[in-house]
């Protein structure tokens, strides 16, 4: 009996977006299953690694988390080589924070195109657990989404875990079928 074996793939996706928006909590919601309620400011960027299994096929996925601070603007052409795909936070919050972060999708989404080309991004608007979801007009968000050519837009916790898995797993599904299909027309 002879057994077949996966394929193996390696995605390095970079996670950016404001500070304080919850960058680092979502991707250890996503790998670890926790949430730390203290803030600790990423210092130019972390990495996280996360196994995951598609169909048989083993996935390694490198979260490149980068500071949003504007103090490590200098650092991060270099974080963003190689990247497969991007994820933009912003957070929903009704505040400063809230309404920055959000305008400032578009110069993140700039950096990507400037640094990587053509990748798969998604938005996800976190922070769903501090705002009343049946008041909040997704409109904006969904223009940015037609504007750019996004695959979509997520909303997450990283508090809670609202849509934190579904949110990680459509930019990885997304990476993993499109390289598989590659793979199998070699």
């Amino acid at each position: 009996m002879t057994e077949e074996i996966g394929k193996k793939f390696r995605f390095k996706i970079t996670v950016i977006g404001d500070g304080m928006v919850g960058k680092t909590s979502l991707i250890k919601k996503y790998t670890k299953g926790a949430f730390r309620k203290d803030y600790i400011k990423t210092i130019g960027a972390q990495f996280s690694v996360f196994d995951k299994e598609i169909d048989g096929d083993k996935i390694k996925l490198l979260f490149w988390d980068i500071a949003g601070q504007v103090d490590f603007n200098f650092i991060r052409s270099s974080f963003f080589n190689n990247s497969r795909a991007a994820i933009i936070i912003f957070s929903l919050e009704d505040n400063d924070l809230g309404t920055k972060s959000f305008e400032h999708i578009d110069d993140w989404y700039a950096d990507i195109s400037k640094y990587c080309g053509e990748i798969p991004i998604v938005i996800f608007a976190n922070k769903v657990d501090l705002v009343n979801e049946n008041s909040s007009d997704d409109t904006k968000i969904q223009e940015l989404v037609d504007k750019y050519n996004f695959l979509g837009f997520y909303k997450t916790s990283a508090k809670t875990g609202d849509g934190v898995i579904e949110a990680f797993d459509a930019i990885i599904g997304n990476l993993y079928h499109k390289f598989k299909a590659l793979s199998e027309e070699l």
